[in-house]
This record gives C-alpha cells, structure tokens and sequence, in this order.
C-alpha cells in the first residue's frame, strides 16, 4: 500500500479494498481527471498504465532461474516444515501437502516478479511433489535413531533372545571372497538408494496402508495442482484510453 505523500504504484496486484470508486487510479490511487485505462479489471491513470507497459516482468532466462532458486528454497522450506511437524507430533497428516504447494508456487512468482508459463508450472509440479515425497527421509531416520537403544535395551535385559548360532559356527573358509564379493556401499550410492526410496515413498505408502496411502496420494496431486495453477501466470492486458466522461461503472 502505498503513503498518501509518495504514492507507489503497485503493478503486480490492483488494490481493490478501501480504494475510492470508478474515478481513481487503483494502483496508484490519484484522481483521475481525464482519460483512463483499464488493465485487465482494474482502472488505471494514463502514467501507470505507460509504466506498466514498460516494467511488466516478462519471462526470460534469468527470470526463470530466479523463480527456480526462490522454489528450490520454498521447497526446502517445505519439507523441513512437513518433516518437522511429523517428527514432534508422531502425526504424518497429509494435507501439509497443500501448504507445500502453494509455498512453492508463490515463492516461483515472487522469483519471477510475476512472470509465469508451462516451464514454472512443470518446475514448480515437480519441486512439490519432491518436497513432500523426501520429507520422509528425516522421518524415517528420526525413527531408526529412536529404536536402536529399543532395540539394545531389549538385547541386554534378554541375553537369550540375541541370535548366537553364528558364533558356534566356525568362520567359512570363503569369508574373504564373500566379503569383497559384496563391499560396503559408498557414500554416493548410499544417498541415491535414500533418495530414490523418498522420491517413491508416496507410492510405498500403498502397500503399507492401501487407503491412507491412496488418501495421501490425492491430496498431494491436489498441492502439485495448487502450485500448477499459482505459477501459470497472467496475461496482462492493457486497454485505452478511453473517455473519463463515459467511465463505465465496474
């Protein structure tokens, strides 16, 4: 909003609450004495109109990869929030989803300074689904981390419980090839295994629980909707001038 003594246009929203009627500028909110024009829905003075039409965002290059690094960010943004609030609360709720995409398509458009397309729409599609999908790595993790000492308590409280057949055993005499037949994994492929397992966590979630899973699927294909629509964009269209006398009424 801007101050009554250095009025700002604000061209990326037309300010319809608490502006005056048909006779002032909505970006700018002056009085308008003479000609008008309309850009899209709203009025506009001749000066915001002539500003508007040089400083539209227009999607470009460096346009796109601004809105791409302001939705990697909301993505991020995402799914700490979603992993977070499942590790504290025990509570995995799907509709976070839906935060989740509108984070990212918002965060695109203000990358972008407004500007918008089918690229934004498939970046910011893609970065919703992978934002919620890989919130499932921490929370796997968090729960491994939990039932280790479970796990060890329970070892130590009932020794005979611990599987001891393959220390009676003597060592085979192949131990050697086994062991270099199946080394340790490395870091690199230890973190593609745990990505791609996130990234098809959505769809795991099918076997485990078939209709939560199911449940979980549709909300997120409704936040991947959610970001598809916030980043298509509007064409902005600037019509006049025409007579401030026959100002028609809105």
């Amino acid at each position: 909003m801007s101050s009554p003594n250095n009025p700002t246009p604000q061209f990326g929203t037309a300010e319809y609450g608490g502006t005056p009627g048909n006779d002032h500028c909505q970006f700018c909110h002056q009085f308008i004495a003479g000609p008008y024009y309309r850009a899209n829905d709203a009025v506009a003075c001749p000066g915001c109109a002539e500003k508007m039409r040089g400083e539209l965002a227009k999607d470009s290059h460096a346009a796109f990869v601004r809105g791409l690094l302001f939705g990697v960010g909301g993505a991020i943004v995402g799914l700490i929030a979603y992993a977070t609030f499942a590790i504290v609360t025990g509570i995995v709720i799907g509709y976070a989803s839906l935060a989740v995409g509108w984070l990212v398509g918002t965060a695109m458009i203000k990358g972008s300074h407004g500007a918008g397309g089918r690229r934004y729409q498939i970046a910011a599609v893609l970065l919703t689904y992978a934002a919620v999908s890989m919130a499932a790595i921490p929370v796997w993790i968090h729960y491994a981390g939990e039932h280790k000492p479970a796990h060890a308590q329970r070892q130590r409280t009932n020794p005979e419980s611990a599987p001891s057949d393959s220390e009676d055993e003597p060592p085979s005499s192949d131990s050697g090839s086994s062991a270099s037949a199946n080394p340790r994994p490395t870091l690199g492929t230890w973190l593609l295994k745990v990505a791609l397992l996130g990234l098809a966590s959505p769809f795991l979630e099918l076997s485990g629980d078939g209709f939560g899973g199911l449940i979980g699927l549709v909300i997120l294909a409704v936040g991947m909707r959610f970001a598809w629509r916030i980043t298509a964009g509007r064409p902005l269209e600037i019509f006049g001038p025409f007579d401030g006398a026959t100002q028609p009424a809105r």
